[in-house]
Parts: structure tokens; sequence; C-alpha cells
């Protein structure tokens, strides 16, 4: 399967590989206590809700590792 920021976070949070990716620039992420309620969502939608801490930069950054998968 192939990942990027459009894919979604129950996408993400099932391959332990992309995960890590997300994990490496967003230590956290997966056990963020809000994120059960957005894994229908995809990264890049859910960057419009994080209060800047998913800014362009950081997307980027996961975006590259996850296609690298």
């Amino acid at each position: 399967m192939s990942f990027s920021i459009n894919s979604t976070v129950r996408e993400i949070l099932a391959d332990e590989q992309a995960k890590g990716v997300v994990e490496s620039v967003l230590p956290g992420f997966a056990k963020h206590p809000q994120i059960g309620m957005a894994k229908g969502l995809s990264l890049k939608t859910l960057a419009k809700f994080s209060g800047g801490v998913m800014t362009d930069e950081v997307l980027a950054k996961i975006d590259t590792g996850l296609k690298a998968l």
C-alpha cells in the first residue's frame, strides 16, 4: 500500500511503518487522546484542526517519509 498525507489516520495507524514515520516527526501522535475521533480524516485534513502543530513543513516531512515506504 502507498501512503501520503492524503491517507487516513486509520490507514496510517494500521501500518507500523507508516505510523513510525508520523511518530518520528510528531512524537506521541498515535497516543493523542483525540486521535480516535480523527481516524476517518486524512492527515492533510487533520492538519487544519491541529492548532498549528501540523504545519506545511511538518506535513511535507511526513509526506516524504510516507511516500518512501
